[in-house]
C-alpha cells in the first residue's frame, strides 16, 4: 500500500513537472514571437528612413549637376545659352521642391518612429547644412542672372520656401534634442535617504515597519545622476536596506574609519527596482 502511495505520488509530481515545463515554454514563444515582432518593425522603419535618405540625397547629387550646366551655359552667348539657363534652373527649382517634400516626409517619420539616437540628429543637422548651403548657392546664382538680365520668376518662390523649411527644421531639431535632454535626464535620476529610525519615522518613509507608503517626505532624499554617483557614504558603523535591490549589483564595506560605504557595482541592475533607496543606520 505505501508503495503505491509513493508511486502515484511519484506521477502526480511527474505530471506538474511537465505541466510546469510546458507553461514555460509557452511563455518563452510569445516573448520570443514579441521580440521577433519588435525587430521586424525596427527593421521596417530602419528601410523607410534609409529610403527617403537615399532620395534625398539623390536629388542634391541632381541639383549640383544642373547647377553645373547652369555655370557651364552662362559662359555662352546667345539665345540658346538663355534657353539652357532656363530649362537648367526649371529643373532645379522642381527637384528642390521634391526634396523639400522628402524633407517633411523624414521629419513625420521621426516623430512617429521608434529609432532614436544621436546618430539621427546628426544626419538632420547634415541635411540642414546642405539646405543652408543650396540656398545661398541660388540666392548667388540668382543675383548672377539677375545682372544678365535672366530671369527665372519661380526661382524667388523655391529659394523663399526653402529658407522657410531650414529655419522649421532648425526648430525642430532643437526642440527633439531638448526633448531627448530632457528624458535621459529624467532616466538616469535617482534619490537616496540614510537615517535613523527615529529620522525616518518623522518624515513618514519609515511607517509601520513598511517603507515608502504613504505621504513621505520626498524632500527630505537626495537627487543624484546614477550614471555618475556609484558610491554612498553612509557615515554610520551599522546600516542596512530597507529598499529592496538586487544583492549582486551593489556592495557594503566598511572605510579606514570602520563606517560603512554603498558602492554600487551594477546601477542598471540596482535601480531597476525603485529608483529610491533607503538606508536604516544607527
Amino acid at each position: 500500500m505505501k508503495k503505491l502511495f509513493l508511486l502515484a505520488f511519484a506521477m502526480l509530481s511527474l505530471v506538474a513537472c511537465e505541466q510546469s515545463n510546458k507553461q514555460q515554454d509557452a511563455l518563452l514563444a510569445q516573448q520570443r514571437d514579441s521580440l521577433n515582432q519588435i525587430i521586424a518593425q525596427k527593421d521596417n522603419e530602419i528601410n523607410d528612413v534609409m529610403g527617403t535618405l537615399n532620395d534625398i540625397e539623390e536629388g542634391f547629387r541632381e541639383i549640383t549637376e544642373a547647377q553645373g550646366r547652369v555655370a557651364l551655359a552662362k559662359r555662352g552667348e546667345g539665345a540658346s545659352s538663355a534657353a539652357r539657363i532656363k530649362e537648367n534652373m526649371e529643373f532645379i527649382q522642381t527637384t528642390m521642391k521634391q526634396n523639400r517634400e522628402l524633407i517633411n516626409k523624414l521629419r513625420q517619420q521621426l516623430r512617429e518612429s521608434t529609432i532614436k539616437g544621436d546618430q539621427l540628429k546628426r544626419t538632420i543637422e547634415n541635411l540642414t547644412a546642405q539646405l543652408e548651403e543650396k540656398d545661398a548657392q541660388l540666392r548667388e546664382l540668382r543675383a548672377e542672372l539677375e545682372a544678365k538680365e535672366i530671369h527665372i520668376a519661380e526661382l524667388d518662390e523655391t529659394i523663399a520656401g526653402l529658407s522657410e523649411d531650414v529655419t522649421t527644421l532648425k526648430e525642430e531639431t532643437t526642440q527633439k534634442t531638448e526633448t531627448i535632454q530632457t528624458q535621459d535626464k529624467q532616466l538616469n535620476t535617482a534619490w537616496f535617504v540614510f537615517g535613523t529610525k527615529k529620522e525616518l519615522k518623522e518624515q513618514n518613509i519609515l511607517k509601520d515597519g513598511q517603507v515608502l507608503r504613504d505621504n513621505f517626505n520626498k524632500e527630505y532624499f537626495t537627487k543624484i545622476d546614477i550614471r555618475v554617483d556609484k558610491e554612498i557614504k553612509l557615515y554610520s558603523r551599522d546600516a542596512r536596506l530597507l529598499t529592496d535591490h538586487p544583492a549582486s549589483s551593489y556592495t557594503l564595506q566598511r572605510d579606514a574609519n570602520k563606517q560603512y560605504v554603498l558602492r554600487i557595482t551594477n546601477p542598471e541592475q540596482f535601480w531597476s527596482t525603485s529608483k529610491y533607496l533607503v538606508v536604516l543606520v544607527k
